[in-house]
């Protein structure tokens, strides 16, 4: 038995978690699919729309590597290391792609959740593996801080996202009062 062995229902939550958001996603990106295409909306749909699954399948990725039935924690150790890296490498490519869109100006909080949050659980990733070297069972913790971290960053990124679109239509199609008595 692993270190990884006393996870496993943390990580089928996490995970179940992930991929149920995942598809509320594409549900919610499907209603708006029909309104009028705006210039520079794809470049802020990579900005801020694909980071938002990014995150989910990471965190469902990583919910994945923590309850396969490894004979030991190395491999899992590897691939949590490899994706923080990875993901540190991608939030580069968001902060970019931020910076370029120019459909929305990002404020502090658009820079906090989908720019240092997620950079944090990627590096919290990351960092983990190597602390793995000296305990894994304490090295388990941080994982499934980061792990909660990127689902939770997701969902506020999805909910700030529906958010937006839902008052930027009411703004585009105010609604006509009664007068009153």
């Amino acid at each position: 038995m692993t270190a990884l062995a006393g996870w496993e229902n943390f990580y089928v939550i996490v995970g179940s978690s992930a991929g149920a958001l995942i598809g509320l996603q594409f549900v919610v990106i499907t209603l708006i699919a029909n309104r009028p295409i705006v210039r520079g909306q794809a470049e802020a749909g990579a900005a801020f729309a694909t980071p938002t699954i990014v995150h989910f399948g990471a965190a469902l990725l990583l919910a994945g590597i923590q309850t396969a039935p490894w004979r030991g924690v190395g491999a899992a150790v590897v691939l949590w290391c490899l994706l923080g890296l990875s993901g540190i490498a991608y939030e580069i490519i968001v902060a970019r792609r931020m910076r370029a869109q120019t459909i929305y100006a990002p404020v502090f909080e658009d820079w906090l959740f989908h720019v240092v949050l997620p950079a944090v659980a990627y590096a919290t990733l990351a960092g983990s593996a190597y602390a793995a070297r000296s305990n894994v069972g304490w090295a388990l913790f941080p994982v499934g801080a980061a792990a909660m971290l990127l689902l939770f960053v997701g969902i506020h990124n999805a909910w700030d996202a529906v958010i937006y679109h839902l008052l930027e239509r009411k703004h585009e199609h105010p609604v006509e009062r009664l007068p009153t008595e």
